[in-house]
């Protein structure tokens, strides 16, 4: 049997939402391991995820629906992790089934804070699964406009060819295109790197700044990014591509980013704590900035929009200030 008829998600938030929703399309069972057991119950009586995306209308015939994540994983030969990165280690040492023989996808755009590394990386070196059975789920893409089925673009990422183009298949739709990449560095560490710049700007509107500073900061982001990918995984690769430069603004313009939306409450004098109280969400950008910037300091790429919400976030300098000289850094 094909292992791409045998696909699991991994997790119970907006994205593993969404993914559920878009494999609906061309699957006929998806295993869906969440948390949750409220949520389980829920789905199957009501059709939609009670926490996130409740707008999504849900097919509970199509799912295989669990709170243990060992009978996903013994189950299902795909798995699609999508569960924030500050908390998948803790899930994973639930892990009593083997991860051997196991395709990985990742939809999770952040750094494991215990290893320091991104997610197709930790589960190489952490769990020995070989680089040509990794994958990443890459944007640009909001969960909430899949919810809503407006035209949305992903690219697929995976050294294997094959194994990209067969989940590419599974989730695209009339409201989904996709393409493939095998660029699965650059496409992951981009996903992470957003999130930061994506706070920068959420700070930047907070403090009062305008949309002509939010265009030079955003040009200067991509061009940052592209150093420091350039410095962590060097390969041909084209940064102005939809899964770098596009997932950037997306996350750094949308309502719905939540990088954005924190970041914006830290412009407005919010401490990390109370906005992230406020928010009830996770905000993946403020663990990926300390280990970023933490990464940066072995590669040395030139990155003040790094080290500028670095130093607003974990060094707990003023904001204003901060900013202050980094327009004299920006051009």
């Amino acid at each position: 049997m094909n292992k791409f008829e045998k696909i699991a998600v991994i997790g119970g938030g907006s994205w593993a939402t969404a993914i559920v929703k878009m494999l609906s399309e061309n699957c006929t069972t998806i295993g869906w391991y969440m948390r949750s057991i409220y949520a389980v119950e829920h789905i199957k009586r009501n059709k939609h995820n009670p926490n996130y995306l409740s707008s999504a209308e849900l097919h509970p015939e199509q799912l295989d629906l669990t709170n243990n994540i060992n009978e996903v994983v013994e189950k299902y030969d795909v798995l699609i992790f999508a569960i924030p990165s500050a908390f998948l280690n803790s899930e994973l040492e639930k892990l009593e089934a083997s991860l051997e023989n196991k395709i990985i996808f990742s939809a999770i755009k952040g750094i494991v804070p215990e290893s320091g590394l991104i997610v197709g990386e930790h589960f190489h070196t952490k769990y020995n699964i070989s680089y040509e059975d990794i994958g990443v789920i890459a944007g640009p893409c909001h969960a909430e406009e899949v919810a809503m089925e407006r035209l949305s673009y992903l690219t697929i990422a995976c050294q294997d060819e094959k194994k990209a183009k067969n989940l590419s298949n599974k989730i695209k739709s009339r409201y989904i295109k996709t393409k493939v990449s095998d660029d699965i560095f650059g496409t992951e560490y981009s996903a992470m790197l957003k999130n930061i710049y994506a706070i920068a700007a959420g700070i930047a509107h907070g403090l009062g700044y305008g949309d002509n500073f939010q265009s030079v900061l955003m040009s200067n982001a991509i061009r940052e990014m592209k150093r420091y990918i350039k410095k962590v995984h060097r390969m041909k690769r084209n940064i102005n591509n939809s899964a770098y430069l596009g997932d950037l603004l997306v996350t750094g313009y949308s309502v719905f980013s939540r990088n954005r939306m924190f970041g914006n409450m830290i412009g407005k004098g919010y401490t990390v704590k109370s906005a992230m109280l406020e928010m009830n969400m996770v905000a993946e950008g403020y663990y990926a900035t300390k280990s970023a910037y933490k990464i940066n300091k072995e590669n040395g790429a030139k990155t003040p929009i790094i080290d500028a919400v670095h130093s607003i976030l974990y060094e707990k300098k003023e904001a204003k200030d901060v900013f202050d000289k980094l327009t004299n850094m920006l051009d």
